[in-house]
């Protein structure tokens, strides 16, 4: 039974999963202010940095300000994928290209067994969760849709204003929305049609890249918006101390 506006097929429901996602990231985003935006609220955080004041080795971004990048590795939380692609045919030396680390450093995780180590990823900002963001999506946009051609990390130029990022992002974001609602079925299934160079998005066919760039971007607004909530309850407390007598 067909219910008016509801779709069902593949690329509907995936559409239809991102477009909700959106409108509610967007709610969570309005009112962003600068501050808040790069605020660091622990030390030793990644976030988005002046060219030259850098404190990452491999900081990128083609403008005045890059997005902090630390040495290449494989967190505990990607070692089922990395069995995924070993289980998928892809040699040890492939997933270890996809993923910059050595050869030595995949064989160790495939030989894992017992509890995962735990994640010692550093604590990003917002601005840093933002910037990662739209940079993976102009990427992806333009190595599926555009000209294969242009390195993902020199598409964004970075920007320490709220306002200005945001813009910027959402109209990254609509570009690559109105790019895939206009795929077709042939193309989905199409294994390459992405060649974005960062990962496997090559080795897979397209509606799978699709799926796990929406979950990207509903895991990373997911954490934008509770570190809102605790910039919001941060300034509240703050707030009461100075009105205490």
């Amino acid at each position: 039974m067909e219910i008016p506006n509801v779709r069902t097929d593949r690329l509907g429901l995936l559409i239809d999963q991102f477009d909700r996602a959106r409108e509610m990231a967007q709610v969570r985003l309005a009112g962003l202010g600068d501050e808040e935006y790069l605020w660091e609220p622990v030390p030793g955080c990644w976030s988005i940095r002046r060219r030259g004041e850098e404190t990452t080795p491999r900081a990128f971004g083609p403008g005045a300000w890059l997005l902090d990048q630390g040495a290449p590795e494989i967190p505990a939380n990607e070692y089922d994928e990395v069995a995924r692609q070993a289980a998928g045919g892809m040699t040890v030396a492939k997933i270890a290209d996809d993923w910059s680390v050595s050869v030595e450093r995949v064989e160790q995780i495939l030989a894992h067994t017992g509890p995962l180590p735990p994640d010692d990823a550093p604590f990003t900002t917002l601005a840093w969760r933002l910037g990662h963001l739209h940079f993976c999506f102009a990427g992806q946009w333009e190595w599926a849709f555009g000209e294969r051609r242009q390195d993902p990390k020199l598409l964004v130029d970075f920007s320490p204003f709220a306002a200005v990022a945001t813009e910027r992002f959402w109209t990254s974001m609509d570009r690559w929305r109105d790019s895939v609602a206009a795929m077709t079925d042939e193309q989905l299934d199409t294994v390459g049609f992405s060649q974005y160079p960062y990962g496997s998005d090559a080795d897979e066919p397209f509606i799978s890249v699709l799926w796990g760039s929406i979950l990207e971007f509903i895991h990373h607004m997911a954490e934008i918006a509770l570190l809102r909530d605790l910039w919001r309850a941060r300034f509240a407390g703050e707030k009461e101390q100075r009105l205490s007598p």
